[in-house]
C-alpha cells in the first residue's frame, strides 16, 4: 500500500530519513527518479542512507511497478524529483490520496513559493490536476510542520509572478 508519495529534489536525506520514516511507520522506499537510478553511485548512497528497517528500491519511473507497491500489504513511501515525475508515475499507475511537496529546487521560471519550494506555472497547474483527481496536496518540510494547502500555494505564485522583478 502506498502510505505517503513526497516530492522532494533531495530524495533521501535528514528530513526523510529522521523524521518521515519513522513518523510514516514504512518498510519499503520506493524512489522513482530516473538520473538517480542510471547512477550506480546514486544508488548505492540512497541505500546506505535508508536504515536497515526499510528496503529500498531506486528505479526510473518507466521502470517502477506501482501496482505492486499499491497492491502490497507492505507500506510504500514514495519520493519522485519533481512535479512531472510525479505526473508520470501517475499516469503509470501509482495512485494515491495525498501528495506532499518537501523540497523543490529552484530553476529558471520557478518562483519561491516556500524556503525549500520552487515552482512554476506549469507545475502548479499540475499540482491542480492532482487536486482535481482526488489528491490532496500539501507543503511541509517535515511531519510536524503545518501544511500549505493548494490554495496558499497558489496565491504564494500569484503574488510572486506580481513582485516587483518577477
Amino acid at each position: 500500500m502506498i502510505a505517503f508519495v513526497r516530492i522532494d529534489s533531495r530524495l533521501i536525506h535528514g528530513q526523510v530519513v529522521e523524521a518521515w520514516l519513522p513518523g510514516l511507520h514504512v518498510s519499503r522506499v520506493l524512489v522513482a527518479d530516473d538520473a538517480a537510478a542510471a547512477s550506480a553511485l546514486t544508488r548505492a548512497a540512497i541505500g546506505l542512507a535508508v536504515p536497515a528497517s526499510a528496503k529500498v528500491e531506486v528505479v526510473a519511473v518507466a521502470a517502477a511497478d506501482f501496482a505492486a507497491a499499491v497492491a502490497s500489504p507492505e507500506r510504500f513511501l514514495v519520493l519522485v524529483r519533481d512535479v512531472a515525475a510525479a505526473t508520470r508515475a501517475r499516469e503509470r499507475g501509482l495512485t494515491f490520496s495525498s501528495l506532499n511537496l518537501g523540497n523543490v529546487h529552484y530553476q529558471p521560471g520557478r518562483a519561491q513559493i516556500s524556503p525549500s519550494v520552487f515552482l512554476s506555472g506549469e507545475e502548479v497547474e499540475a499540482l491542480r490536476a492532482f487536486a482535481r483527481a482526488g489528491v490532496t496536496v500539501d507543503l511541509r518540510a517535515v511531519p510536524k510542520d503545518k501544511p500549505l494547502a493548494l490554495p496558499e500555494i497558489e496565491a504564494r505564485l500569484a503574488a510572486a509572478s506580481h513582485a516587483p522583478g518577477a
